[in-house]
């Protein structure tokens, strides 16, 4: 696996897309759309505004609402990560953070409703506070984004899109449950939408509960319980000169804090509140509160997009019930720009965007102090389509102020104010030759820029969540990264393969390590420091995914992952970066019954689906004071069956079935945090857990999941 460039892998699609992504898949001379993965008409939203898939020359995967809705899982990110180039970093069920070709945290940005998704995000038990149920299909963008995003978008971009609005005057209602047995999660979802005239609109509530997982080796997981509410609502209107559209949102969730050992705390009563939905005795109260207005207007043959939101986070944790680290964070975010078709083949964007940000510590525990920050980048991006070239690129100048804030506590300074200036200049190049109407190559070159973040500057405080004391450093610098992209891909009616090759330096790349000493925690226990240091990173690797229909309605997709990820320079011990995830290779067969089961004066759409993932032994891991260990390697395998309810010519009713980890193999995946959770305090990994006799805890075991969904 050392020298292996393997990559890229995107998403065959075969089935209607959402009207964001709308475009008419060419199934010419074929009978069945479902057996033709041709993706050359998939409509994404690309670095230099929407573009056809087959022209963007930066790797773009798509996954579709019936791709989300086929499997089962505990969060929205969890139902990414078996993309190619995905991973997750995981605390237990409730919570987890998307990894993009080996880069995470700050360094992927979320964007939803249209602006990114701002909620600490630099935290490692830090969640995305988005609804799953209102995400209809999602784009992710491997590679530098800075072009249009700004700070952040080194390893790429996640974008959600909710559903598209109803086509003509009506009203439609949605009602989805489901639940699953390992963790007793059960949820459900009550939507409607409508259209009148120029007028259109939605709601949606939402709402879920789990008591904690399990698995063979710890049984039930005590704190590994949640709970999740969202609220989202849109009105739109069609006017002359273009179209305004306001999103509402209002999301809260409270995930347990994992206690490391399988034995109930002191005073926790019996087995029994393994299985409660109620708050163990740490845990989280998050809220995430947003408001988007978003404004297209048509100027002459152009178009101007005005985009204004507002978030705002709240996020307490509390210990032995009483409050303890309580963050306030308010961000507003801004856009202007403006797209301009130069002829047929030209197309032009120009505009500026930012956000402004405050945080406030409210609790009586604090780890970062007080800051405000205000950002701005001015952006320019161009794309000519040809008979077979494509060419698109452009240019972005930003500019981060940061301003933090002293803090005394007992009579001693906790945090020193200070105030950094960050700016970079980023931009991209690159083209597609179209070498057949079925083999395409491409190739792109972009730069990378990214602001160290509150935490890698100013911490300094005991992460309860981390179980580590955290020292920040003011005089961090800004990372830069120099990405290339290689990608070759064919498709046709029966088979598509693609494979993507990406090698990826990091000038100034951030990192957080043990230092091998110990503080005295808040509750007098030793906690281990970490230190936040920088050095020069090397990536590559890639995905590469076959999809074949051998016949009528059979799928077959083999996808393999690989990145590999070290700093320059360094020792045997400290040469791997961490949190990347092991080589990772996925095949999934699934069986859609070409014609339907007539059922009363109805028809079914049946499928049944197998799919296997294997996760490669782990040995490329950052050792200094064991900060991360081997992982074994593991087999899953997985089932999924299901089928769509037609009457009239229109879906009615879909019923899923899935079972996860079918055989109920207990593992560790390399990203999970509660691998590294001992079974007491710190000092860390020091010795097994006493009850279980393994260092750690494991991740779920077998689940299995049903959901059923109604529209009328």
């Amino acid at each position: 696996m050392k020298y292996i460039f393997s990559v890229l892998a995107s998403v065959c699609l075969c089935v209607p897309m959402s009207a964001q992504h709308a475009g008419t898949i060419d199934c010419e001379a074929h009978e069945h759309a479902d057996t033709c993965i041709e993706i050359n008409e998939v409509v994404v939203t690309g670095l230099t505004g929407t573009t056809k898939m087959k022209n963007s020359p930066s790797p773009i995967s798509v996954v579709n609402f019936s791709d989300l809705r086929r499997q089962s899982s505990t969060n929205i990110v969890d139902a990414l990560a078996r993309q190619p180039g995905m991973a997750q970093i995981t605390t237990g069920g409730g919570i987890s953070k998307p990894v993009i070709r080996g880069l995470g945290f700050n360094r992927v940005v979320v964007v939803n409703d249209g602006i990114r998704q701002e909620g600490q995000q630099w935290g490692e038990e830090h969640g995305i506070e988005i609804d799953g149920e209102n995400v209809n299909s999602v784009e992710i963008l491997k590679g530098p984004a800075s072009l249009r995003y700004g700070s952040d978008a080194m390893a790429g971009v996640v974008i959600f899109h909710d559903a598209p609005m109803l086509s003509e005057d009506g009203l439609l209602t949605s009602l989805s449950a489901g639940y699953q047995t390992n963790n007793g999660l059960f949820d459900y979802s009550l939507a409607m939408q409508g259209r009148e005239g120029r007028l259109f609109w939605n709601a949606r509530w939402s709402q879920k509960a789990a008591h904690a997982y399990k698995n063979r080796y710890d049984g039930y997981v005590y704190g590994s319980q949640f709970g999740e509410q969202a609220l989202t609502g849109l009105l739109g209107l069609h006017h002359v000169a273009g179209q305004s559209v306001l999103r509402l949102s209002a999301y809260h969730t409270s995930p347990g804090i994992v206690s490391p050992s399988p034995s109930l705390p002191e005073g926790e009563g019996d087995a029994g509140s393994r299985v409660s939905y109620g708050h163990p005795s740490t845990y989280q109260q998050i809220y995430h509160y947003k408001a988007v207005l978003d404004n297209t207007f048509y100027l002459g043959s152009g178009s101007l997009k005005a985009l204004l939101g507002y978030q705002q986070n709240r996020r307490h944790e509390f210990e032995d019930y009483e409050g303890a680290l309580d963050l306030h964070l308010h961000t507003v975010n801004y856009e202007l720009h403006y797209h301009q078709p130069l002829g047929e083949a030209w197309k032009l964007v120009t505009g500026v965007n930012g956000m402004w940000q405050q945080s406030k510590n409210c609790g009586e525990e604090y780890l970062i102090p007080d800051y405000r920050l205000f950002d701005i980048g001015l952006f320019a991006t161009t794309s000519y389509d040809a008979e077979r070239w494509h060419v698109s690129g452009g240019l972005r100048a930003d500019r981060r102020s940061l301003t933090s804030f002293a803090l005394e506590e007992d009579g001693e300074m906790r945090f020193e104010p200070f105030r950094r200036h960050f700016t970079g200049v980023t931009g991209s190049i690159g083209t597609i030759y179209n070498i057949t109407d079925r083999w395409n190559i491409r190739l792109n070159l972009s730069r990378g820029f990214r602001a160290p973040n509150i935490s890698e500057l100013g911490s300094n405080g005991e992460h309860e969540g981390a179980l580590r004391y955290e020292v920040g450093n003011h005089n961090l610098k800004p990372e830069y990264s120099l990405q290339s992209d290689l990608g070759i891909d064919f498709s046709s009616h029966f088979i598509s393969a693609q494979l993507s090759l990406f090698a990826n330096r990091i000038d100034h790349y951030v990192y957080i390590k043990g230092d091998g000493k110990e503080v005295t925690g808040d509750d007098g226990d030793n906690v281990p420091i970490f230190s936040y240091a920088q050095g020069d990173a090397f990536l590559y690797g890639g995905e590469v995914n076959v999809e074949m229909h051998p016949v009528r309605g059979l799928h077959v997709d083999n996808s393999f992952s690989y990145v590999c990820a070290r700093q320059l320079h360094q020792p045997r011990a400290s040469r791997w970066l961490p949190y990347t995830p092991a080589p990772r290779w996925n095949c999934d067969v699934r069986y859609e019954l070409p014609s339907p089961l007539p059922w009363g004066g109805a028809g079914l759409f049946p499928f049944l689906g197998m799919g296997m993932e294997l996760n490669f032994r782990q040995n490329h891991f950052y050792e200094v004071n064991e900060t991360e260990t081997a992982t074994p390697s593991y087999t899953l395998f997985n089932m999924n069956a299901g089928t769509d309810l037609n009457i009239h010519g229109k879906r009615r009713a879909t019923l899923t079935f899935n079972v996860q980890n079918l055989f109920d193999r207990a593992y560790q995946n390399h990203l999970s945090r509660l691998k590294y959770a001992s079974p007491s305090k710190p000092p860390r990994r020091e010795g097994e857990n006493p009850v279980t006799g393994r260092t750690g805890i494991f991740n779920m075991g077998r689940n299995i999941a049903i959901n059923l969904s109604i529209y009328i």
